[in-house]
């Protein structure tokens, strides 16, 4: 793994900037996040490069001294399918633990951000990785239909929409390969009247507009006690119409622009639906115009909290992806973990509250498989990630990630002669 190791030591890391700026050519977030990206990509390749010399399996022990003994072994071809919002932290994500355990790796990125995995390639490239080890192709649905289909293909890791991830399962099926998942979903963030307002703000705001809001895991139904539900609301759109909106290579802009103008306008159709199904628009929701000149024909739009807000309506029941928060009042604990549960995705969940035994009470009745208490979207890379229900099979990072990029070989050893029946 020497390789690994090298692929982001100087002279490498100096290109930190480099990678960050295309991605936000190529994404539209802000600069500040896409640098965050970049660092998550690096710790997960240093990770897994450190994993590598601790592969091992287990010796069994057996009855006349002879023995069983496992061993992990690569599965050979991985496919990587990248989706557009994170395109070089997933393109690490997925191409780490796969190299790590021995394997080689095919990479699609999005072909709405094709780029910054080609840097990635260069990079291993730079650090010596040897040609055929890690591949990127570019293309759409036909390219990855016949990534999934092709029969050296040992295994396919996907990232993106529920929709895709069941034709992507289908194809695989085809050659019985195993696939892990990364989907979609409509995650619940639940605030208690006992915990730090403060705090909840933030963590609702980082649950919501990250990356302008483009996010699986987001925690875009926020569940927040009626005691405090007032208090809450005035404070997250106090801080939300302060989210500077502009330029995304500045250092002051917290929120770029939407990836394209086809998804604005879905995400803005989003909003009107709440409107009329009764929701109320507390701030935000609208297309945004930055007064630069060069910035006017970009996909930007204000960060939108909305009120009054069931559990009935499209806005709280589908996935938005986009900078739309959806607030609702509740009074019970029993009445919001069925409510939070009420889902047929279960990728993410938080809970604010000082209530050490409530906080863990609540997490192990909720059904996601990413879980937060008193923080909110924070992915270290020693930690597994991934979703229940439809939100996804496999886990991404943490040592975990290892069994889904390896096959376990069971070896028996015989110490004594054979007992033969015949």
């Amino acid at each position: 793994m020497n390789v690994k190791r090298k692929a982001f030591t100087s002279p490498q890391q100096r290109r930190r900037e480099e990678i960050a700026e295309m991605e936000v050519v190529n994404n539209g977030k802000s600069i500040t996040e896409a640098r965050l990206d970049v660092d998550s990509g690096r710790l997960c390749i240093e990770y897994y490069a450190a994993l590598a010399s601790t592969l091992a399996g287990q010796h069994v022990q057996l009855p006349g001294g002879s023995f069983a003994y496992t061993r992990r072994e690569p599965l050979g071809v991985c496919v990587g399918i990248g989706a557009w919002n994170y395109p070089f932290q997933i393109a690490a994500w997925k191409s780490a633990p796969a190299l790590a355990c021995g394997n080689s790796m095919v990479f699609k990125p999005s072909p709405v951000t094709p780029v910054t995995a080609v840097m990635l390639a260069e990079i291993y490239g730079e650090a010596g990785a040897p040609d055929g080890l890690f591949n990127v192709v570019q293309g759409g649905q036909e390219t990855g239909s016949l990534l999934c289909h092709h029969p050296d293909v040992a295994k396919v890791s996907f990232t993106g929409s529920v929709p895709t991830g069941k034709k992507i399962m289908e194809m695989a099926s085809k050659g019985v390969k195993p696939v892990t998942l990364e989907l979609g979903g409509k995650s619940p963030l639940i605030v208690f009247q006992d915990g730090d307002l403060q705090n909840a703000v933030s963590g609702a705001l980082m649950a919501n507009f990250l990356s302008q809001g483009q996010v699986c895991s987001n925690g875009t139904r926020v569940f927040v006690h009626k005691d405090i539900l007032p208090e809450f609301v005035e404070e997250v759109v106090k801080r939300t119409r302060a989210i500077e909106i502009g330029d995304p290579l500045l250092e002051s802009t917290r929120m770029g622009a939407l990836v394209n103008h086809t998804h604005l306008e879905k995400v803005l159709s989003f909003v009107d639906q709440a409107k009329k199904e009764g929701a109320t628009v507390l701030c935000g929701g609208e297309a945004f115009v930055p007064s630069d000149p060069k910035l006017r024909g970009g996909f930007y739009m204000t960060p939108c909290v909305l009120g009054d807000c069931t559990d009935a309506m499209t806005c709280v029941k589908e996935e938005i992806f986009g900078p739309v928060m959806s607030v609702l009042s509740f009074e019970t604990e029993e009445e919001v973990l069925l409510r939070a549960n009420d889902t047929t995705m279960g990728l993410a969940a938080g809970v604010f509250t000082r209530d050490v035994k409530r906080a863990h009470r609540v997490v192990e009745h909720l059904k996601a498989g990413s879980c937060f208490i008193n923080n909110y979207n924070i992915t270290p890379v020693e930690v597994p990630f991934g979703g229940f229900k439809m939100s996804g099979i496999g886990r991404e990072n943490g040592q975990v990630t290892v069994e889904y990029y390896s096959q376990l070989k069971t070896v028996f050893v015989e110490m004594g002669d054979v007992d033969s029946l015949f």
